[in-house]
């Protein structure tokens, strides 16, 4: 158990060695002693030894996905991701001096997203809800949308992002726009939806877009949401991370995905899904621990997948600071694979029967 202040100096170590993320609170009910295997520690040690088995168990094989063919709906629907949209959404969330979940108004830039998403999904004629969602031991909200799916609803696939963002600076100004980390992955997310709201049916499973708080801080917001869906025995077939989008550290269109806490099958699926839609080169990486909110549900037993804006080395290395603004290095273009990647995976997963088998 620690105290406030050491926490502070936790998340600081944490992030001076680059490890955005780099551990989870637990909650406040847990005590030194108790075993991996007592239910108040599920949120942490979870589904991981059922995870790493399904991902050695499984081989990749040009027959798993052969009923996958490019659908002019799904191709269409990806064509309208539009790079100046997410510009736009960053702008509006940079703006603010921070999102840091403790912060004195944590909720000023989670209130303003959340407008910008009621304003997304105007007009749908979709099964749409916005919602805040509280958690228990931050102050900070996370968001979610739902749209129900037509045939299989309680089947679901979440697209996530963290809002929140963090200065770890020792000097000079403790603005956190945080444009790149994570207002990028953000305005992916909301890019997706507006186009899903807007097609002219809902998917068959029901999709949530998921914008959580409390990331920089622990995966708080991510690690309660994915708990709590565990305890409620919800039927999560795949989830989708997007946490830095912007910088093409590898150069354009070239993007990595992380190979550690997530699902060797989902990940067989998106190489076959780019291959269809998105056509951008794959590099595999690792973060090397669990950099982001795939992590959260990965730790519950749930597939999940992490396309990165680049290799982990190559990064952007103004995260957690003031530079951490739009520049010449900002790349719309390349973050707006990100918004296809969502897209397609909502409409092809999100109308599919496919699944991990255990």
């Amino acid at each position: 158990e620690i105290d406030a202040e050491q926490e502070k100096a936790l998340s600081l170590l944490a992030h001076e060695t680059g490890k955005c993320g780099g551990f989870e609170m637990l909650p406040e009910a847990t005590h030194k002693g108790l075993a991996p295997s007592n239910p108040l520690l599920t949120h942490v040690f979870g589904q991981i030894a059922e995870r790493e088995a399904l991902n050695k168990r499984f081989t990749p094989n040009s027959n798993l996905f052969a009923q996958m063919t490019v659908n002019p709906v799904i191709a269409s629907a990806v064509d309208q991701v539009n790079a100046e949209n997410l510009k736009k959404t960053v702008t509006a969330m940079a703006a603010f001096s921070n999102r840091t979940y403790n912060g004195k108004m944590p909720n000023d830039g989670v209130n303003a997203l959340k407008g910008m998403i009621e304003q997304a999904v105007q007009g749908s004629k979709l099964p749409v809800t916005v919602e805040l969602v509280d958690h228990r031991s931050i102050g900070q909200k996370s968001i979610r949308a739902r749209i129900v799916g037509s045939a299989r609803p309680n089947e679901i696939i979440v697209l996530g992002a963290h809002l929140d963002s963090i200065n770890q600076d020792w000097f000079g100004s403790k603005a956190a726009p945080g444009a790149d980390d994570n207002a990028s992955g953000s305005s992916n997310i909301l890019e997706a939806l507006r186009i899903i709201a807007n097609q002219a049916s809902a998917p068959e499973r029901t999709i949530e877009f998921m914008w959580y708080a409390g990331e920089e801080g622990g995966l708080i917001g991510s690690a309660e949401i994915a708990s709590d869906y565990k305890a409620q025995g919800k039927d999560v077939v795949g989830v989708l991370q997007l946490d830095m989008t912007l910088y093409p550290g590898d150069g354009a269109f070239t993007l990595g995905s992380m190979t550690d806490f997530t699902s060797a099958w989902l990940r067989s699926y998106f190489e076959n899904l780019n291959t269809l839609y998105i056509k951008a080169k794959i590099v595999n990486d690792k973060c090397g621990y669990g950099c982001s909110d795939h992590a959260s549900w990965n730790r519950q037993g749930y597939p999940s997948l992490m396309p990165f804006e680049s290799s982990f080395n190559r990064m952007n290395h103004n995260i957690h600071t003031a530079n951490d603004k739009i520049d010449g290095s900002s790349n719309f273009e390349h973050s707006a694979m990100f918004s296809k990647i969502a897209v397609a995976m909502a409409l092809d997963l999100g109308n599919s029967t496919v699944r991990e088998t255990k």
